[in-house]
């Protein structure tokens, strides 16, 4: 069984849904790497992924994993697709709350080093998003 079967889970459902931001020290290393700036001005590091989830959890304070789908985990690499959905009830990047219900969804790639994220690479859907809470028109 891979160090890194779970990782990835424990982040969205632990962290990101339940909000416990502690856990961040547990499940990244101290060099963590993200090679991903999902939002405006995000930091390095794990602050950077603090950020990422106080903004987040302030934009969409219901968010919620609707399906996380392992799609692989080799060796010390672990990726997955993950719908969120949540209300759009606080500022995101400048955008006002709209009151509007969003779906969106992300595909990480984490690298495991010693049980803890070294490296991550990802995508968010960061268009559609805009898209819902009506920061971008829908073409």
């Amino acid at each position: 069984m891979s160090e890194g079967i779970g990782l990835i889970e424990r982040f969205y459902r632990e962290v990101m849904e339940s909000g416990n931001l502690a856990l961040i020290d547990e499940l990244a290393s101290d060099s963590y790497v993200d090679h991903e700036e999902a939002l405006p001005g995000q930091p390095s590091g794990k602050d950077g992924v603090r950020f990422f989830v106080n903004t987040m959890r302030s934009a969409f304070p219901d968010i919620k994993v609707k399906a996380l789908e392992p799609s692989l985990i080799a060796g010390n690499m672990e990726a997955c697709h993950v719908i969120l959905t949540g209300t759009h009830r606080g500022e995101l990047a400048g955008i006002p709350a709209s009151g509007k219900s969003v779906e969106f969804d992300c595909t990480d790639i984490i690298r495991v080093e010693d049980g803890k994220v070294a490296e991550h690479w990802g995508t968010t859907d960061n268009m559609s998003l805009m898209q819902q809470i009506g920061a971008v028109a829908v073409a």
